[in-house]
């Protein structure tokens, strides 16, 4: 029995709460919280005079979707001011879009753009390809992102605004790829590419201008396809100052989780402890500083990767017992977390690799003996799992960042493929047993790397197929025993990412107390064939009771 009226009322389709195996004919919401969820007549007992009622008919209810890990800032920027490349563009074709884009540009302006397929970036670093991007660049400094964003390639002009040369150094964390002679081939992996980012960035005009029209577009995309709560993976001061703003205008309509890098990464600015003591001032209601992000290794395309076993030898030159190094040792990550447990903070860890995923749950299992208040742990990517270490995410409450939804055959597949050993790449991302173990399984686009696209029907349909949409024409699949159920991939996007996210009392499912945010779809997910899953579209999209999306 209701105790007042609703402000609205939404019956006449079906309803799935976001929780496998619940679904409902209908829900109210009063003050943008969900007040009754249940049969239409349960419902429509909340009806009075100034009520709004919204008829699916006959079209489906969800819960608003959650992207676990994002790059807002990153993928923003790219959709709505860089340079567009696709993972398939060869060589060629990259070098055709550069000199294109070059005529376009002032003359002091920088050519910025991804991505890069894996394949395509390799081909780039060699000297003959630094001195035909130069050439095609028609005189501007480049800067190119690979589908890991992880790597960049650079062409001569701005390796001398980076103010690097043939003798300058490597940093820790990173390398300036060179020839056998030692001469640079503009190829920079890992923390490199922070220098050549803060170069470009140093010749921008008004870099919190481009952010904010960056995080726009990223966000008009993701309340578009269904996002109303987002984790942000990598989270800088000048990210946060921007979302603040976006806020204070009433232009952000989702909840955001930010994740503070520990150490430098791979955007300029401060992190660690510098970080988190500004955090809190910017900090409401929508805007949530909870997370601390530890990289704890790269990526399998640069041999950055931590693995238990050697990666695959190509030439001679290759050690054929190399397995990777972690950035971290074990006291230090150990460290970190209890760093987080002070300050009430989340941890947010990438790790890539089985070895580093195991030095994670290590760490994981050395906190969670401490006495009083433990973090929230993710582990991201977590591609790779030892079969005997997948029983330890559920022990130890540790939540499996599923991300980015690669989970099919695609460029990136095929270049860490051709990395990693057989033995390892057949268990790759085992979904199905993590979740016969207990263990929480939360979505994650991880966009932009892997794929331009930012579609999270695409990540839902290929937990359940592990095949390539139909229209790719590519009929393998990945490893697909550990295909899992409709109701198990929409609740990684949806309630078990709100747990991952420590959100879950505020969204993540169709329940009384939550916020009103849900998705009418133009098809029942649960009902057509598993292979259309990815042509879903939204014909709106509701945060805290509010439509801010309609196709109509």
């Amino acid at each position: 029995m209701s105790t007042g009226s609703a402000d609205l009322v939404v019956t006449g389709g079906p309803v799935h709460t976001g929780i496998p195996g619940e679904r409902a004919e209908g829900f109210a919401v009063r003050n943008g919280r969900i007040v009754a969820v249940g049969t239409a007549g349960e419902v429509d007992a909340w009806c009075g005079p100034g009520t709004r009622r919204l008829d699916l008919a006959g079209r489906l209810a969800v819960p608003g979707l959650i992207d676990g890990h994002i790059h807002l800032g990153i993928g923003g920027t790219q959709l709505a001011l860089e340079l567009p490349l696709l993972p398939t563009d060869g060589p060629d074709e990259v070098l055709t879009k550069v000199r294109d884009w070059a005529g376009r540009l002032e003359p002091d302006e920088w050519i910025v753009g991804g991505i890069l397929g894996s394949g395509t970036y390799a081909a780039l670093n060699s000297r003959e390809m630094l001195r035909r991007l130069d050439e095609a660049s028609l005189g501007h400094p480049v800067l190119l992102r690979d589908d890991t964003m992880h790597n960049r390639q650079v062409n001569s002009a701005a390796l001398a605004a980076m103010g690097v040369d043939d003798t300058t150094p490597d940093p820790p964390g990173g390398t300036y790829a060179r020839d056998a002679d030692g001469r640079l081939t503009g190829a920079l992996w890992e923390l490199t590419s922070t220098r050549a980012e803060e170069a470009a960035k140093s010749a921008q005009r008004d870099p919190h201008g481009r952010l904010m029209t960056a995080l726009r577009a990223a966000l008009e995309r993701t309340r578009r396809i269904g996002y109303t709560s987002l984790q942000d993976a990598a989270t800088m001061e000048h990210h946060l100052a921007a979302l603040q703003d976006l806020e204070r205008s009433g232009d952000l309509p989702a909840w955001i989780v930010a994740s503070m890098p520990a150490r430098d990464f791979l955007e300029a600015g401060a992190v660690g402890e510098e970080l988190f003591a500004q955090a809190p001032r910017y900090r409401s209601e929508q805007i949530r500083p909870d997370f601390v992000k530890f990289v704890i290794d790269g990526v399998p395309t640069t041999r950055t990767t931590a693995l238990l076993h050697p990666y695959r030898c190509h030439h001679d030159s290759e050690d054929s017992e190399f397995r990777g190094t972690p950035y971290w040792s074990l006291d230090e990550l150990t460290a970190g977390l209890r760093r987080c447990a002070e300050l009430g903070l989340g941890a947010k860890i990438h790790a890539t690799g089985d070895a580093s995923v195991r030095l994670a749950l290590d760490a994981a299992a050395i906190v969670r003996k401490d006495p009083g208040p433990q973090p929230i742990i993710q582990i991201a990517h977590m591609s790779f799992i030892a079969p005997e270490d997948l029983p330890r995410f559920a022990e130890l409450d540790v939540y499996a960042d599923a991300c980015p939804f690669l989970w099919h055959p695609s460029p990136l597949f095929d270049a860490v493929a051709h990395q990693v050993p057989t033995e390892t790449m057949d268990r790759i991302w085992p979904f199905k047993d993590l979740l016969a173990t207990g263990a929480v399984v939360a979505g994650g686009s991880d966009w932009p790397v892997g794929l331009p696209e930012l579609n999270p029907w695409l990540g839902i349909e290929t937990m359940v197929t592990r095949g390539a949409p139909e229209e790719q024409g590519d009929p393998r699949r990945v490893n697909p025993e550990q295909a899992i159920t409709r109701e198990q991939a929409v609740a990684a996007f949806t309630s078990a990412s709100a747990r991952a996210l420590g959100i879950d009392d505020r969204t993540g499912a169709l329940r009384p107390g939550l916020s009103a945010d849900f998705l009418v779809l133009d098809r029942n997910i649960f009902e057509v064939p598993a292979t259309e899953i990815h042509r879903t579209g939204v014909d709106e999209t509701y945060f805290r009771g509010e439509c801010v999306h309609s196709r109509g």
